[in-house]
């Protein structure tokens, strides 16, 4: 029997009693919103206790209501309506992902609501309230794979669609590329930590990596950095030569194409590249004199400048990423705005789900089990129950409802349905942020800069400008180290440049979405805070090393535990560590010599004992501060009958179940050469397909 408060947990397996505290704000998302926009507003009284995700305020030893919250803002907006109005507008425009405490109040509806003019003229998308007994298909999860799902079987007319999101729609803070980092220390991100490694995070925020995940429509798509790369041939190839039929390259392409619109000029009439997609693909119309020096270093170490989405990957360019005229196009904005409007599909937000609801004698999915405003519900589902929730969320959904390994759930008191190896073959891609190259002349992007009116309106008004910059990433190149494990044309590191830097991180944003400590900060850049910079981010393609997610409890309200395992094959800190040392060399080699491009010269902190530059400094380095691109997935496997680490089969359904697919990152056999929004976009197209072939002119 689920209790009425069992829907607000802070991750450890506490319980909290007041209704959505877990979407009020941090200290650092109050720095932040305060700091960016240099505006003095105190929030009174309270004294904050943040433990992972944030369930407890303390004001004089007692829980601060959620009333007391919304008083507490209405003094805040007394003190703000005093500013100029483009101030007002944007600061409430970030503090609507925290209200969800506020979610019925009038200023919430109010600026929800005003979202809408500043987000391309898309509808919004209205929440379901009233159910019908039965659908014909229930999708868990409104992320990339979720969304196109709903989009793709609700174009079938006599199908009906339920789709289940536990979070709600974005506003105006998720719209804008530049500022993605914000979005990840508000209320639509999970709020999700690694559990401790021996040998990685060791220097970020309670030692441990944060691992941001989209809590919305749209999923991640919401939250994430925006750039949009597929992988390497090679990629999907291998994917099928294990035995996985109709996921080779050739195969992909045509659904890759199928998700896209490329807005880009000279790449329109590429055979690799689609115009009449849903999901749009810009280039940030604003750019820096930085791009063109960095594709010229390039060019001296034999890249050409290429289109990473096209025949060849390696080489360098402009960052790509999924814009529509400069904001952000998202899983909902591509797939469920078109869709939402139809008779057969029902979206509905705030909805958590609890259980899959599996006949432990015939083994058929038959509905779902969720809660919504305290408030449980069973609908059952007459075709196929869809789990796209994510590389953490669908294998712990998975155990919570009996699939998976048979030691693990008796351990944990569940009853075994089907004896599964869910949670195992996690990867990622690893990287190093914090790289800060200053230069002599004002030619980055700076935080204080940003504030400006003018770049503010030029990109309200007219989508323009550095805005439009997608988490700040300017150039992206696919490179291949001197120690390299991987084939001739195939990359190991890639590298993000981005137009600003560390040292530039007034509001503590960028900290707060790495767990970057203020320690580190200050210790690190203290000597260049407020000068021009810019940074690259090394990034390791290819991990050996293997991590899992298993269960903590049987409460579904309990994270998962997740176990990283970074760098457990060593291989991998050696590729990352000389994916540094060739960014450094490319930067500071003479394309930026006439704006003095140097690595900032004081050593990380907790890495000073190392001699500088030297391997052992950087090993340092990467085990301190290195985190992760938030690329996780491979949790449910997709393999023949035959790979005993195999969950899933190639027609995305689970082993030993009927009536339940899995359509998300968790289900890729190994982690592409590429960013992973675009792969579970085609992941989806390829799997509506599927889906709708199997249930053509068949009862079953």
């Amino acid at each position: 029997m689920l209790r009425r408060n069992a829907g607000n947990s802070d991750g450890q397996g506490r319980s909290c009693q007041t209704a959505g505290n877990d979407s009020l704000p941090s200290l650092h998302t109050v720095r932040a919103l305060t700091g960016w926009f240099k505006l003095t507003v105190t929030i009174p009284s309270i004294d904050y206790k943040r433990s992972r995700s944030i369930c407890r305020f303390r004001e004089s030893r007692r829980l601060m209501s959620a009333q007391s919250w919304v008083s507490s803002a209405g003094r805040v907006v007394r003190r703000v309506i005093k500013l100029p109005t483009w101030r007002v507008l944007l600061l409430f425009s970030l503090t609507l992902g925290w209200t969800e405490a506020m979610q019925d109040t009038f200023f919430q509806r109010l600026f929800d609501e005003t979202s809408v003019l500043f987000n391309n003229g898309t509808p919004r998308i209205p929440d379901t309230t009233v159910y019908r007994k039965e659908y014909d298909f229930i999708i868990i999860g409104a992320g990339s794979g979720g969304s196109v799902m709903a989009n793709r079987l609700s174009e079938v007319r006599d199908w009906n669609v339920l789709l289940l999101e536990a979070g709600k729609e974005g506003n105006m803070l998720t719209e804008v590329p530049l500022t993605a980092g914000l979005t990840s220390i508000t209320g639509y991100n999970w709020g999700y930590t690694a559990d401790p490694m021996k040998g990685a995070c060791l220097g970020l925020k309670g030692g441990v990596c944060n691992w941001p995940k989209g809590r919305g429509l749209g999923g991640t798509s919401l939250i994430n950095f925006l750039i949009y790369t597929r992988g390497h041939k090679k990629d999907y190839d291998g994917w099928e030569q294990a035995g996985n039929p109709g996921w080779g390259f050739r195969d992909v392409l045509e659904y890759f194409k199928k998700s896209e619109r490329v807005q880009i000029p000279e790449l329109r009439n590429s055979p690799y590249r689609s115009t009449a997609g849903p999901v749009d693909v810009e280039e940030s119309s604003f750019e820096t004199p930085l791009l063109k020096r960095f594709i010229d270093a390039g060019r001296n170490l034999g890249y050409m400048e290429t289109d990473p989405n096209g025949e060849i990957q390696l080489g360098f360019g402009k960052a790509q990423a999924t814009m529509r005229r400069g904001r952000r196009c998202s899983a909902a904005k591509a797939y469920l705005a078109p869709a939402c409007r139809r008779p057969n599909l029902d979206i509905s937000m705030y909805s958590r789900v609890t259980k899959i609801l599996i006949d432990p004698v015939t083994k058929i999915a038959y509905g779902v089990e969720f809660m919504k405003h305290r408030r449980r519900y069973v609908i059952r589902a007459r075709k196929e129950v869809i789990l796209a929730a994510g590389a953490i969320a669908s294998p712990q959904l998975l155990m919570l409802s009996g699939v998976g390994p048979r030691d693990h759930l008796k351990e944990i008191g569940i009853p075994m349905v089907q004896d599964l190896p869910v949670g195992y073959n996690l990867q990622d891609h690893l990287n190093l942020p914090g790289l800060v190259f200053p230069v002599n002349q004002p030619v980055t992007v700076r935080e204080r800069d940003m504030r400006s009116p003018r770049y503010i309106l030029d990109y309200m008004l007219l989508g323009r400008g550095p805005f439009t910059s997608p988490g700040g990433a300017e150039g992206v190149a696919f490179v291949k180290t001197n120690i390299s494990f991987t084939p001739s044309d195939y990359p190991d590191i890639e590298l993000v440049m981005g137009t600003g830097a560390y040292n530039n991180d007034e509001s503590g944003s960028l900290r707060a979405t790495i767990g970057i400590t203020d320690e580190f900060y200050h210790n690190t850049y203290k000597t260049i805070l407020g000068k021009h910079a810019f940074s690259v981010s090394p990034v390791l393609m290819r991990p050996k090393s293997r991590g899992r997610i298993y269960l903590k409890s049987a409460n579904p309200f309990h994270w998962p535990r997740m176990e990283g395992n970074f760098y457990a094959d060593y291989d991998d800190l050696v590729v990352l560590r000389e994916g540094v040392k060739l960014s450094v060399d490319l930067i500071e080699s003479r394309s930026f010599r006439d704006i003095g491009a140097r690595l900032h010269s004081t050593p990380f902190y907790g890495c000073e004992q190392h001699r500088f530059r030297s391997d052992e400094y950087w090993e340092c380095a990467i085990r301190r501060v290195g985190s992760t691109l938030q690329h996780q997935c491979g949790t449910c496997k997709m393999g023949p009958a035959t790979d005993p680490e195999a969950v899933v089969n190639a027609q995305l359904q689970v082993y030993g179940i009927q009536g339940l697919r899995v359509v998300d990152a968790s289900i890729m056999p190994t982690i592409p050469a590429s960013h992973t929004n675009a792969v579970v976009f085609m992941i989806g197209e390829k799997a509506a397909d599927m889906v709708k072939e199997f249930w053509a002119n068949e009862i079953r």
